[in-house]
């Protein structure tokens, strides 16, 4: 099993956007505002993927990825984009769905 260090992406998604960390689940990392998420590779530790919300402004996401991939490579690690994401709200739970 992989350690998640869920701290080094804390710092990477500070340093690149000045955002906070809102929620951790599993493999999943959510920063504040949700434009996007970031997963941990299940196989390397130095392998993390990104997704942005359906509504992120191009221009935004472009900027925002450029940030993250050089925080992560400052430590040694790979950003890869994997797609984009969505969020409904279902009752008291959400619900992610990949696209």
């Amino acid at each position: 099993m992989i350690f998640r260090d869920l701290e080094k992406v804390r710092q990477v998604v500070k340093e690149a956007t000045d955002l906070d960390i809102a929620y951790a689940y599993d493999d999943l990392v959510f920063p504040e505002h949700a434009a996007f998420l970031l997963e941990f590779d299940a196989e390397s530790d130095k392998r993390f993927y990104c997704y942005f919300h359906v509504d992120c402004l191009p221009d935004s996401k472009t900027e925002i990825l450029d940030q993250l991939t050089q925080s992560f490579k400052k430590r040694g690690c790979m950003l890869n984009p994997k797609g984009s994401f969505s969020l409904d709200q279902k009752g008291e739970e959400i619900e992610i769905r990949f696209v």
